[in-house]
């Protein structure tokens, strides 16, 4: 299997988590998230397709986001998420799956 090829299945893995977390909620999710996006990046960054470079701003998205979902989920107290909290990983999530749906549509996978 190529490069590109080993990176879609981690978009798609990474999809079927966000889909799940949209439906359920679960927190738990962010784990599977993180370790599909650090493979995707790890991917990106050792791959030799060409198609990565035409990726790369959309990955971008997904890395420094997911970064930024992670420091919010710090700073809650005891797990606990506020209003606050919430609105900023709904956008951040959203960022997420913008850019999922973008590198698909690049890959043409949708």
């Amino acid at each position: 299997m190529n490069d590109l090829q080993l990176f879609c299945e981690q978009l798609v893995r990474l999809n079927a988590a966000m889909k799940e977390l949209f439906e359920k909620g679960n927190l738990a999710l962010f784990t599977e998230m993180n370790l599909a996006i650090k493979e995707m990046h790890r991917i990106e960054v050792t791959g030799k397709d060409p198609a990565f470079a035409t990726l790369r701003a959309d990955t971008e998205i997904v890395y420094k986001n997911f970064d930024m979902i992670i420091a919010v989920l710090r700073t809650t107290e005891n797990g606990e998420i506020d209003e606050g909290a919430q609105v900023a990983l709904n956008r951040l999530l959203h960022n997420i799956d913008t850019a999922v749906v973008n590198i698909a549509v690049a890959l043409k996978l949708v």
